[in-house]
């Protein structure tokens, strides 16, 4: 049987297996040790280098005010609380006066100051404990009190208790441990406090289903990055809910759209099944017809989901108004359409599907119009527009956004082109909306006005 780690597993403490709150609080309890543990150093530095500073002021200051007191003899020292240790020491390292408190004592030291730095400052330790003090060597003039023999003054006092243990680095201790807990304490608060939202947010996506995509994760008030996320995942859920119910009501329309050619052509193989006597080729040439119309269905599908799907496949700069004299001349019928060129603006996109919306609208105007057809090209600020318009009844304007839906055909539509799938303009607006750009139908004085605008090309191929 493998092993489990248990709780205290030291693989747990991985970084990686640890959660971002885990992680957050982690980073900030480091981040707080290892400042406050620089800062109790410098305060320790501080206050030892202060309390050093203070001692060794003292006994200097006391120092010379014995050396001071001295004329033709050597008065006895003047103690105070803080300085009760006085020496004076000949050169053979003899005692010669002492205060009360050095009386017996060898001399506080060895050091003797020379004649260019008379005044020095130590530490002798002995199991009696540690002595600060400073050395300080008599000028010339003062040594002529002793015929002229050096001698060095030594002014001491006990080293304080607060440099001779470990008391303040314990308690500075104490004071970063306290307060990396509280920091990291507060800041474990605060980030749970902080990621709630995100908590929130993942409880709420992990309840949306694809049959409920309705749900929307709570938006925090504000413009921070929580909120922010709050809001594009919002915005991102409504487009794929819309886009599933889009991809719903066209699948429901693909299967009604290819039933009847499916029911035609069973029922023709079933005639041809049931009626052995029945005319053969005319059976095989109505089940063509049916498969010709499922063929045509279906290619028309995958182009309109391949348009819809990804972005213009071998894009070129392509002259808008060449391209629409080039297609223009090549119609066939008997209605000529007549070609209104006020400029040749340029676009990126995909000659060959822009070719498609431009036949699929000179097809349906021809297919819907009385006798006249006009088609434009211009330019409109940064757009280039082109127009198909022809005068024939029209579409009302509740209607217009229905003729772009797929298989949506309206009577008139029906009734001149019984075999059309309603796909033609559905393709027309996917490939325009996938140049960035959209296909409409615009109020005119008589008859449907197919407008599609593309953004002009720049001087660099767009990325």
């Amino acid at each position: 049987m493998p092993h489990r780690p248990g709780p205290l597993t030291p693989g747990l403490l991985r970084p990686g297996r640890l959660s971002v709150q885990a992680r957050l609080v982690l980073v900030t309890a480091l981040l707080s040790l290892a400042s406050l543990t620089g800062v109790a150093v410098a305060v320790d530095l501080i206050v030892r280098g202060r309390i050093e500073r203070e001692v060794y002021a003292s006994t200097q200051r006391a120092a010379t005010e014995w050396i001071g007191a001295m004329g033709t003899s050597t008065p006895q020292p003047v103690t105070t609380p803080e300085v009760s240790l006085f020496q004076l020491v000949d050169a053979t390292g003899h005692v010669v006066q002492a205060s009360r408190d050095a009386e017996g004592r060898p001399p506080m030291s060895t050091l003797w100051p020379n004649s260019d730095d008379r005044i020095q400052h130590g530490k002798e330790c002995t199991r009696d404990g540690c002595v600060m003090f400073t050395a300080y060597r008599p000028s010339p003039q003062e040594e002529e009190l002793w015929g002229g023999a050096s001698h060095v003054v030594y002014a001491g006092r006990p080293e304080p208790a607060l440099l001779a243990g470990w008391d303040l680095e314990l308690g500075l201790a104490a004071a970063v441990l306290t307060g990396t807990t509280l920091l990291t304490g507060l800041a474990a608060l605060l980030i749970r406090r902080t990621l709630r939202p995100v908590e929130e947010m993942r409880a709420r996506i992990a309840e949306i289903t694809v049959t409920d995509l309705g749900l929307r994760v709570p938006a925090p008030p504000g413009d921070d990055a929580i909120a922010s996320l709050a809001r594009t995942v919002n915005r991102t859920l409504a487009r794929l809910q819309e886009a599933v119910s889009q991809q719903r009501h066209y699948s429901s329309m693909v299967s009604h759209e290819l039933r009847t050619p499916l029911a035609g052509l069973r029922m023709r193989l079933e005639e041809a099944v049931t009626y052995p006597d029945a005319d053969r080729e005319e059976t095989i040439r109505g089940a063509l017809g049916s498969v010709d119309r499922l063929q045509r269905i279906i290619d028309e599908m995958l182009l309109l989901t391949r348009i819809r799907t990804s972005s213009p496949q071998q894009a070129e700069r392509v002259d808008l108004g060449h391209l629409v004299r080039e297609e223009a001349g090549s119609l066939p019928g008997p209605c000529r359409p007549v070609l209104v060129v006020h400029d040749s603006p340029r676009v990126w996109g995909n000659r060959t599907q822009l070719t498609e919306v431009l036949t699929n609208l000179l097809v349906n105007a021809q297919r819907h119009t009385r006798g006249a057809i006009e088609v434009s090209v211009a330019r409109e600020d940064d757009e280039a527009v082109l127009s198909v318009w022809d005068d024939g009844e029209g579409i009302a304007p509740e209607e217009r956004e229905q003729v772009f839906q797929p298989f949506v055909r309206l009577a008139a539509g029906r009734k001149r082109d019984p075999a059309g799938s309603g796909l033609g303009l559905a393709i027309s607006r996917a490939i325009a909306q996938a140049h960035e750009g959209d296909l409409t139908i615009e109020d005119s004085p008589r008859g449907p006005c197919f407008v599609l605008r593309l953004p002009l090309a720049g001087e660099h191929e767009p990325g």
